[in-house]
């Protein structure tokens, strides 16, 4: 049984390749420790695509994995099956990438579970055709698919219609939808060998919340209160990180990918540093 490799989610990097460019961006993610990186909402220009399998290439980099979108959405940085599934193919092997992953359910297919279903079947259809070119797609879950339809999840629903569709399992996302990630881990390890690892945390109460409960503003002071979830750096919140990663080790999966999706003023490096080292903590060096 082979260990997880800890890498990272590079949208939380974006930025940083808009300004650095990605092979600086990726020279020093390694230099903090990482050595693997999901490539997600990133141009995949051909001078993107160079600079990425330079980076594989000379800093010893995996490429965990490439994303995409199912149908032509606009802005986002990411590939569409629909109209690029040659590039797409074409880019997974210079870059020696077997997943590909969908980062979300488009937003207006979150209308019904009939929309749900139309989106996650044609992308099954597309799994079925990227197995040929030995390439497996996944799905990444947020919360929604933790809504009930006749006592049933979304996200099981969603794997009894598709069953050639893998699973990109954000554990955040997870806690976020009120279920067990462990349980969820369990549950579809057989289809989750690429996991997205980040902290669940409980932020303060602004100071506008208090000086609208002084004005007697009670509706304003509660949407606050329900309102101070946040994403946070491994460690730094209240997922038990310890336990969950032993769970990933026995259950073979093969990549822990750390993201952020808000950093609250924090640079994304710093970030990353801190969940290293909460990590490292942990007694998880090993997997970097």
């Amino acid at each position: 049984m082979s260990k997880p490799k800890i890498g990272v989610q590079a949208m939380m990097l974006k930025d940083k390749f808009e300004e650095l460019g990605a092979y600086e961006t990726l020279k020093k993610m390694s230099e903090l420790g990482y050595k693997a990186v999901e490539i997600s909402q990133i141009p995949m220009t051909p001078e993107n695509v160079d600079e990425i399998k330079r980076a594989k290439d000379e800093l010893s980099l995996d490429i965990a994995s490439l994303s995409c979108v199912v149908e032509d959405e606009g802005a986002g940085g990411n590939d569409a099956l629909e109209s690029q599934f040659d590039k797409i193919v074409q880019d997974c092997k210079t870059l020696d990438v077997d997943i590909l992953r969908i980062g979300m359910l488009p937003f207006a297919n979150m209308k019904s579970l009939d929309l749900v279903l139309e989106f996650t079947r044609k992308a099954n259809e597309y799994a079925v055709k990227l197995k040929e070119h030995g390439i497996r797609l996944f799905y990444h879950n947020h919360h929604v698919e933790f809504m009930r339809f006749d006592g049933k999840f979304m996200l099981d629903i969603i794997a009894e219609e598709c069953p050639d569709l893998g699973f990109e399992l954000d554990l955040h996302w997870v806690q976020r939808g009120g279920a067990d990630p462990i349980q969820v881990l369990r549950k579809y390890a057989d289809r989750a060998e690429i996991v997205h690892i980040k902290d669940y945390r409980i932020g303060q109460i602004p100071d506008e919340a208090f000086e609208a409960l002084a004005n007697q503003d009670v509706p304003t002071f509660y949407n606050y209160f329900v309102n101070i979830i946040e994403f946070a750096e491994i460690g730094e919140g209240s997922m038990d990180y310890k336990r969950i990663i032993d769970e990933c080790i026995d259950l073979d999966i093969r990549y822990l990918l750390v993201e952020q999706d808000m950093l609250y003023g924090r640079d994304p490096f710093d970030c990353l540093i801190t969940s290293r080292d909460n990590l490292y903590a942990m007694g998880h060096k090993d997997l970097f």
